[in-house]
């Protein structure tokens, strides 16, 4: 085998270095999108909305922000999914089914936890709604 260069040394050296710089970047990245906290829902509230929010926390707010601001998914807080979906059931058919870069929850998720999730969307990050 013929010895290697100096160079290339350098950069088998730097490999951990970049793959660190990598790392962070995207836990950065994942932190930012998930930054705050998603709203809490009132003491003694209804149970599906308190399912709702635990949902929403572990599959919907690493896309569309912990209080519903957006990021990768559509932004959720303002008023415009009430008016796109003002039947929840297609709200509901949307999560199930998805669509574009939403990803399909039917088989993920039960049919309880979707509906949890949406009436959250709707009522505590679009308390209007």
């Amino acid at each position: 085998m013929f010895p290697r260069s100096p160079r290339s040394a350098t950069r088998i050296a730097r490999r951990p270095r970049i793959a660190a710089a990598v790392t962070a970047a995207a836990a950065s990245l994942v932190l930012t999108a998930c930054g705050g906290t998603a709203p809490e829902v009132g003491e003694g509230a209804d149970p599906g909305l308190i399912e709702g929010r635990s949902v929403w926390i572990g599959q919907c707010a690493s896309c569309h922000g912990a209080s519903g601001g957006g990021g990768r998914g559509t932004q959720l807080n303002d008023g415009r999914v009430l008016d796109r979906y003002p039947e929840i059931a297609d709200q509901i058919a949307l999560v199930t089914n998805g669509r574009g870069g939403m990803p399909a929850y039917a088989g993920r998720l039960s049919d309880e936890q979707i509906e949890a999730v949406v009436r959250y969307t709707r009522e505590i990050l679009n308390p209007a709604g």
